[in-house]
């Protein structure tokens, strides 16, 4: 049993810190966003055809799909194996007092990343896919238009916002825990790791969060 358990633990974090190094890249991607307007459309819209036509990107890009589901899958069993293992004394414990508030929610602050995922392959992967979008001047289909829409409504931003923030929290617990569970957490540079991580999630939350605020308040201002 505590195998299977550690078993389960290595592919979350293995999933988790894949989909951390595909953060990174998601984000060099959409900071072109921020470029003005007639070169962003070119830049973003190739940058968009790149990732959809290259086969090798494919291969990643199936990759990134089969992590986000296991990532999903083994966090769903390991807590319940965990509520299994505490039995209905749980919500009764005083881990509060010896532990982080998004260590003891990561399965709200998992199930609110996951509806923002559902949403947003809807409104951008599935429209580039199997939507029929209008060209831009290179031939590319033109997703930028789609992306700058919907970063003009309020009420998009908002849940965007919120749940960057989740994922935020969800992220600095999910770096420590895989960094313990993969043997990365050694007393002798356990500050540098913290230090990573607090560097890490805060560089990807912000910037993130960044750019439908500066795209809606920069465009609503012309």
């Amino acid at each position: 049993m505590k195998q299977a358990t550690l078993t389960y633990k290595l592919m979350m974090a293995a999933t988790g810190l894949f989909l951390c190094f595909f953060l990174v890249i998601h984000l060099l991607g959409n900071l072109q966003l921020l470029l003005p307007e007639s070169e962003a459309r070119e830049q973003f819209n190739w940058y968009s055809h790149l990732l959809s036509g290259n086969i090798l990107i494919k291969i990643i890009s199936y990759i990134l799909y089969l992590s986000l589901i296991g990532h999903a899958v083994y966090a769903l069993i390991i807590t319940r194996k965990n509520i299994a293992a505490n039995g209905s004394k749980y919500v009764y414990d005083k881990r509060s007092q010896v532990s982080a508030w998004n260590s003891r929610n990561m399965g709200i602050l998992g199930t609110i990343i996951l509806i923002f995922l559902i949403i947003h392959f809807k409104d951008y992967w599935y429209v580039y896919k199997f939507g029929h979008l209008p060209l831009d001047a290179k031939g590319n289909k033109d997703l930028y238009s789609i992306v700058i829409t919907s970063f003009q409504q309020g009420w998009y931003i908002i849940i965007y916002e919120l749940s960057f923030i989740a994922l935020g929290f969800h992220l600095l617990h999910g770096f420590f825990s895989a960094s313990r569970t993969l043997g990365l957490y050694h007393p002798k540079y356990s500050g540098a790791v913290r230090v990573f991580g607090w560097v890490y999630s805060l560089a990807i939350t912000l910037g993130f969060m960044l750019i439908p605020i500066y795209i809606y308040f920069n465009l609503n201002a012309l």
